[in-house]
């Protein structure tokens, strides 16, 4: 059995991230602008149409095909429940899959973050980093139920809650 590619390996080995798209370098503003464009986008679960409705990952998928255009794979049913206790890691294992993972510190605008909501629970939430300001909790782009698509602070609640952090295929400053 051959050890499972990088992420990155996979993204790049066709020249480009969905089979198809063009790779080139992303610009972390270019990714931030994206992001912001989903702002008041109503929240709507599994949805991923910008102005219409989206949740946390339906805003991360709209981002790639803005940058990359096809997304890599399809999204697969999920429940709405951010304290789901599942055992299974399906939107970190996607993460894994497509995105190229770098370590908690360090947060950059254009990162995608991912959060589990409880210890025991499955990384169930997504956000883009929009500003990253000496001094300042950093700034993100997400979605959650009852709200539209929001810029807000990640402030300790959040931090404390952060699982893991991703950087887009080709993401450059």
């Amino acid at each position: 059995m051959t050890p499972p590619q990088s992420s990155f390996a996979k993204a790049t080995e066709d020249n480009s991230p969905s089979g198809g798209a063009s790779c080139r370098a992303i610009a972390r503003q270019e990714i931030v602008a994206a992001a912001r464009a989903w702002i008041g986008t109503p929240y709507r679960h599994q949805a991923s149409v910008k102005g219409v409705g989206c949740d946390c990952l339906g805003l991360v998928r709209g981002v790639w095909r803005a940058l990359y255009g096809a997304e890599p794979e399809p999204a697969p049913p999920y429940r709405a429940d951010w304290a789901e206790v599942c055992g299974e890691e399906r939107l970190l294992d996607a993460a894994r899959r497509w995105l190229v993972e770098r370590p908690l510190s360090d947060l950059a605008p254009g990162d995608v973050v991912l959060f589990r909501i409880a210890p025991e629970a499955a990384v169930k939430h997504a956000a883009i980093v929009t500003a990253t300001d000496e001094g300042r909790e950093p700034r993100m782009v997400h979605a959650y139920w009852g709200r539209a698509a929001v810029e807000s602070w990640m402030g300790p609640w959040w931090r404390r809650r952060l699982a893991a952090r991703f950087e887009f295929p080709m993401a450059v400053d």
